[in-house]
């Protein structure tokens, strides 16, 4: 294996080896008078309401909480976070980490919409959803998210939105990306509900998740999908990302995917020539190994630039993600697909339009 997963093993354990680690830490969140935190999710241990504890923290954990309100908040003097986390460093220190956070507050359900973060929203979903699983058949907590998004936007339907058509489906300006993720977590491996599916496989993207941030659930859930095919091999500028669907993949194309934990370089049956000669040093697609997943460094522009991109995102993320090259129509290609979103689950689960129409379904349910 070492031909193969080397690279990949020596990138983890160099990341490992070189971040700062906090061990034996006991973290404590705070509040202003009139709300409180009700709930933690995250790799933690609790044996009390307030105390959270880790056996080691490090820039790649987070832990999400829950708040609740039980009184009015003034909007003239706002709602105020402390986070409090004792830790001893690898030298033996024990040491004392505190932030302050001052948030507004506002009466005005516009307001409340107008400021949301979907991203961060997601990331909560998601991490309940997780737990929920443990206690709750996944049928049930897949109706509770269905639910969960329909009554948001059957609320802001109602409160907020100018007056129109039953027929029109609605979106706040900040959480018009909210159905493309909420689909999305519900065709990831824990949520599905497929027996096809190895359960070391859910169990370790469950366990995953519930330590991730807000940047890392967000790209693991919507993939970047960058066509490779048209990029200028003298220019520094990376591609921007397309829409994850397979209505964007072209016979001739090249796209690299990525979601922080895979990445895949897809490569169209049609693709030039010359394409695969720089980048393999083969006349055509043909000619390469079943199953390769090495990219040789090769001397031309198209090459050193493809390099470039893919070590770029490498030093990005927190894990290191092993180089999967896919021909289409290929049998490995089946596992690519399950990362392009807005389509059909092979698994099960709805397109993103789909979802999307049932959604709508229910807010109209909701509001007449």
């Amino acid at each position: 294996q070492i031909q193969t997963d080397g690279d990949h093993f020596l990138r983890d354990l160099r990341k490992d080896l070189q971040k700062s680690i906090g061990f034996d830490a006991i973290m404590r969140v705070r509040t202003s008078t009139g709300f409180r935190a009700t709930d933690f999710f995250g790799a933690v241990h609790m044996n009390n309401t307030t105390d959270i504890e880790m056996a080691a923290v490090d820039c790649d954990k987070a832990v999400t909480v829950e708040f609740k309100h039980d009184d009015t908040l003034g909007e003239d003097t706002g709602a105020l976070i402390q986070c409090a986390l004792l830790y001893t460093t690898i030298g033996g220190q024990r040491r004392l980490r505190v932030h302050n956070l001052s948030l507004n507050c506002s009466s005005q359900l516009s307001e409340l919409y107008k400021s949301c973060e979907t991203d961060a929203l997601i990331n909560f979903f998601a991490k309940s959803a997780y737990r929920a699983i443990l206690t709750q058949p996944v049928k049930n907590v897949r109706e509770i998210l269905v639910n969960q998004t329909a009554h948001m936007l059957a609320c802001y339907r109602k409160n907020c939105a100018s007056p129109s058509a039953v027929s029109q489906l609605i979106l706040p300006d900040s959480m018009k990306v909210l159905p493309v993720y909420m689909n999305s977590l519900m065709k990831t491996s824990p949520l599905v509900g497929s027996t096809e599916l190895p359960t070391d496989e859910r169990a370790h993207q469950r366990q995953s998740l519930m330590t991730m941030g807000v940047e890392e659930t967000q790209l693991l859930l919507y993939p970047r999908l960058l066509p490779l095919h048209n990029i200028d091999p003298g220019s520094e500028a990376v591609p921007a990302p397309v829409r994850c669907s397979e209505e964007r993949l072209l016979d001739s194309g090249m796209f690299l995917l990525e979601n922080g934990h895979s990445m895949f370089l897809w490569l169209g049956q049609a693709s030039p020539p010359d394409l695969t000669q720089n980048l393999f040093n083969v006349p055509s697609l043909a000619h390469l190994q079943d199953n390769t997943c090495v990219l040789p460094e090769l001397d031309n522009l198209l090459s050193k630039k493809i390099h470039s991109i893919i070590s770029e995102l490498l030093e990005k993320r927190p894990n290191s993600m092993k180089l999967q090259i896919v021909r289409q129509r290929d049998k490995p290609e089946m596992v690519f697909r399950q990362f392009l979103v807005e389509d059909k689950g092979l698994h099960g689960g709805a397109s993103y339009v789909d979802f999307l129409c049932y959604v709508h379904r229910e807010i109209r349910q909701l509001l007449t």
